[in-house]
């Protein structure tokens, strides 16, 4: 999936809190993120992001490379590619790419695990003979140690760069990186680093983790705290540590988690520990999970924390992130506010999943849909209905937000009817899922790419001539719906 707005934007405001004065020179990047289209693809030539890696070797010299295209001597760095699930990412993987070093012979700087160390804009000359325009580079620049020399044999890609050089920090090519370079206090790296998720929900609520009771044998032990662990050898990034121990704890998989900032604790013994904190949200019931460490995972909101047994630093943390992301519905505290916001289920009871569609139908009886990105998860390169799951709000509101966050239209309460209701699951054993289409008798604007990561094209069809690439349910509520059906079933065994 390609990096969101979210991340980036988060990532960017992150480095302006730490640099405020260059907010007015990172207004052309700030003004993009504004745009509806991706800022991460290649091929946005009203500029794009670039993410750079800052290789600092043991005797503190700065990598640079060769590139043969335009004979200029800079750090290693380039395009993101779909497959990246962070900019960090990126630069490790431009890193191998163009030298060879693998990501596991470098280390985040302490203390800019989730921020970039320099964020440079850069104008870029057009290439005729690739049909490229002169466009912008918005390029995040990420700082890494280098464990040593011999775990790092450079293989060049010979085709992009023609030699690497390590440079003293006094002759590294970019000014701006430069004087950052020099301001670096001479700092000792940490003896380990750990990642933390930081889980919240649609109510204000916050996933805590309350830990075993094995006092010397673990952290924090019998204890709220966030999920998360230590960086292990294949974790080329912090996001890889906290998705790979997300994965492992729980059986937890978050689609976009966001670096919220760096934390730094002792261990048992007094070791500096540094903390990459990662953010992301989450609407499901813990109960669900599986569990593999730990006593049990629940929903608190952030007014309830001063009852529990938690470190002061992980109260903190939840509160100044609670603090940025205020929420109208947040549940009030108090003594029976936990149980009456999670009321057990009946015993067999099985929670599906509410899709909200949109049947937008044009005079001449077309109906529109939308051709999904080769990339997405669900129905990738296919067909189907502008739609979005129910969040914390109710059928309609969604239907009508979802509208106008993907396609720019504007449909009013009073003009939405429920004309079908599908009951799907994709095969035996996956969550059951309630597809609601909502017609709207009238609209205002023309359908538009808002979300050009998730969709590619809008069109309006001939019902009776529809493409073969269809979301199987899509197509079959388009037909009911003409033949004035309300209710129909698929993928259940029969």
């Amino acid at each position: 999936m390609p990096l969101s707005h979210d991340h980036i934007r988060t990532t960017v405001e992150t480095y302006l809190a730490r640099h405020p004065p260059e907010r007015e020179q990172l207004g052309a990047l700030l003004d993009a993120l504004e745009r509806p289209t991706d800022i991460a693809s290649r091929f946005t030539f009203t500029g794009h992001v670039t993410c750079g890696a800052i290789v600092v070797d043991p005797l503190g010299r700065v990598l640079h490379v060769l590139h043969l295209a335009g004979g200029r001597v800079l750090t290693p760095g380039g395009h993101t590619e779909p497959a990246d699930e962070s900019l960090t990412e990126t630069a490790l993987r431009e890193l191998h790419e163009e030298t060879g070093i693998p990501p596991q012979a470098v280390t985040p700087w302490p203390g800019y695990e989730t921020v970039p160390f320099d964020i440079d804009i850069h104008d870029i000359d057009a290439h005729p003979g690739k049909g490229e325009p002169g466009h912008q580079h918005f390029d995040l620049r990420f700082l890494f140690r280098l464990h040593t020399a011999a775990e790092a044999p450079v293989v060049l890609r010979e085709e992009e760069v023609g030699g690497i050089e390590w440079r003293s920090v006094d002759r590294v090519t970019s000014p701006s990186l430069r004087e950052k370079l020099l301001r670096l206090p001479p700092e000792t790296e940490p003896d380990k680093a750990n990642a933390s998720a930081l889980i919240y929900n649609d109510r204000g609520e916050y996933l805590l983790h309350l830990r075993d009771y094995f006092p010397g044998r673990i952290w924090e032990p019998g204890m709220w705290s966030l999920l998360g662990g230590g960086r292990e050898p294949q974790d080329a990034t912090l996001e890889h540590t906290v998705r790979r121990e997300l994965a492992e704890e729980a059986g937890l998989h978050i689609a976009d988690l966001t670096p919220f900032g760096t934390e730094y604790a002792s261990d048992d013994a007094g070791a500096t520990v540094s903390i990459g904190i990662y953010a992301g949200r989450w609407n499901g019931d813990p109960r669900e999970l599986h569990l593999t460490e730990g006593v049990m995972l629940a929903w608190f909101a952030p007014d309830d924390l001063h009852r529990l047994r938690i470190a002061p630093s992980t109260s903190d943390l939840v509160r100044r992130h609670a603090a940025g992301h205020p929420v109208g519905t947040a549940p009030q505290s108090g003594p029976s506010s936990h149980d009456e916001r999670h009321p057990a289920s009946p015993h067999g009871t099985v929670l599906n999943v509410i899709g909200v569609h949109l049947h937008l139908e044009r005079p001449d009886g077309k109906v529109l849909l939308g051709l999904r990105h080769p990339d997405s998860t669900f129905a990738p390169s296919t067909w189907h209905a502008l739609a979005g799951h129910c969040e914390q709000e109710n059928a309609v509101t969604c239907l009508i937000r979802e509208a106008r966050e993907e396609a720019g239209l504007h449909i009013e309460r009073q003009d939405v009817e429920l004309v079908h209701v599908v009951h799907h699951i994709d095969k035996a054993g996956d969550r059951p899922r309630m597809g609601l289409f909502f017609r709207a008798r009238t609209w205002s604007g023309e359908p538009e790419l808002r979300e050009p990561d998730k969709c590619t094209q809008w069109k309006f069809w001939d019902p009776a001539a529809l493409p073969d690439n269809v979301v199987p349910y899509t197509r079959q509520a388009i037909s009911k719906i003409q033949n004035g059906e309300l209710y129909s079933e698929t993928g259940w065994p029969a």
